[in-house]
């Protein structure tokens, strides 16, 4: 008798918990069944989840086909959309400076880490802690959890293979009579991998102000911002880009134009490319989820086949030459930040 009241507890204690299994399937179920496809759970500071919902408006530099791709894979996500505008450094930071009095953006990426330094000193960004934050490269987020490398560039040496073979000269032999008049660089006042690189060059190299001085003796020209300075190098125009943005030159590789790239033995500078929260941002979940969907294992990989630098020290690339094994100029990004700006404008003006 005892064994069978013992059974009858038993079992009854199993369908109890076969029916608790049960209803929460039952509600992954429904939950699944229902339409989440405009908004997805996110959480606040102060650990609550908040449902997400509307809009976020992105501000970002090329390349073009990567934004588009992230914000529509960001939208597909979580339901939310995303108001894009594409633009050179120089470009966003004007239209910021326009719109300072009625803030539209809710996220800023730049292609310039001491660009974003100058928007943190003045105020404009907000500090947080994104998803995979532990993965991110080192110095690729600041101190104050404000700016958060998401991507990077770095700047090399591309030129034309049917004008030269092979070429390998450093920084300060481009200054050689076997290259003058054939070397060009990116404006630095429209390209803020350019503008950051000069920095590094005159901060981080003793001689880095008379290697920048001996290129405009050697009939160095600006033909103008990263995309009209690669086609001066492409068409043959120029045998030698100075400071090229090396994504730039993998992708136009990929397509056949005869160029190759080289980073000179001296170093270079990798940029970081900053994702910043406006303070000012109307949208603010929505600009935190958009961060923290920067650093996903699908948005990385999306940066890995745009031929930039991942932001996750986790990942490698295959298309291009990875972090580790691009040499640098020893770099003081406060330093350069000082700099960047008036450096710049001195390169136009001794190159005219």
């Amino acid at each position: 008798m005892k064994k069978r009241i013992l059974s009858l507890l038993l079992a009854g204690c199993m369908c109890l918990g076969l029916a608790a299994c049960g209803q929460s399937g039952d509600d992954n179920s429904n939950a699944g069944n229902e339409d989440n496809s405009a908004v997805t759970d996110s959480v606040d500071e102060s650990g609550e989840e908040t449902q997400l919902s509307g809009k976020v408006t992105v501000y970002m530099p090329s390349p073009a086909g990567l934004a588009d791709k992230l914000a529509a894979a960001f939208t597909e996500k979580t339901g939310v959309e995303v108001e894009q505008f594409q633009g050179t450094t120089g470009e966003i930071l004007a239209r910021l400076e326009t719109e300072a009095a009625n803030p539209v953006a809710d996220v800023v990426i730049l292609a310039s880490w001491s660009d974003g330094l100058s928007m943190k000193e003045d105020g404009q960004i907000m500090s947080y802690t994104p998803a995979n934050a532990d993965k991110i490269n080192d110095g690729w987020i600041d101190d104050d959890s404000m700016l958060f490398g998401y991507s990077a560039s770095a700047v090399g040496v591309i030129y034309n293979t049917t004008i030269y073979s092979e070429l390998d000269a450093d920084w300060a032999d481009l200054s050689g009579s076997e290259y003058t008049d054939d070397i060009a660089i990116p404006d630095p006042e429209k390209s803020g991998a350019c503008k950051d690189f000069l920095a590094g060059l005159v901060t981080g190299l003793d001689n880095g102000e008379a290697i920048m001085q001996s290129w405009a003796d050697n009939g160095l020209t600006v033909p103008g911002a990263n995309a009209a300075a690669l086609e001066a190098v492409t068409t043959g125009e120029k045998g030698i880009l100075i400071a090229g943005v090396d994504y730039n030159a993998y992708s136009s590789m990929a397509d056949g134009e005869p160029i190759s790239i080289y980073y000179p033995a001296s170093g270079t500078v990798v940029n970081p490319r900053p994702a910043m929260i406006m303070n000012t941002a109307p949208n603010v979940e929505n600009a935190k989820a958009f961060i923290d969907f920067l650093f996903s294992d699908e948005a990385q990989q999306m940066v890995a086949d745009a031929y930039l630098l991942p932001g996750r020290s986790d990942l490698q690339c295959e298309n291009r030459t990875n972090l580790s094994d691009i040499p640098q100029i020893p770099t003081d990004w406060d330093a350069m930040m000082e700099v960047a700006t008036d450096t710049a404008a001195k390169l136009n003006e001794i190159c005219q």
